[in-house]
């Protein structure tokens, strides 16, 4: 992960809100989700780096009550 940059993923589960730092290359709103959901204990996480494991959806993670989920990246500037 030479180019691993931090981000911050914000969601609400079952209406509290949670939030989280993450390393990763990249992150887009599925992979948000998903992570959303590992952190909640719904999603799966391999177990080695080259594992294959099937991502969680936004509509499997609203089903356990994940919701609201939003990124950003840990360095960006907030404008309020």
């Amino acid at each position: 992960m030479t180019n691993a940059k931090l981000f911050v993923i914000d969601y609400t589960l079952h209406g509290q809100p949670k939030s989280f730092i993450i390393r990763l290359e990249k992150l887009d709103n599925a992979e948000a989700w998903h992570w959303a959901s590992c952190d909640a204990g719904v999603g799966r996480i391999g177990r080695f780096a080259r594992e294959q494991v099937k991502k969680t959806s936004q509509p499997q993670a609203e089903k356990f009550g994940i919701e609201n989920v939003q990124w950003r990246r840990s360095d960006a500037r907030s404008t309020a």
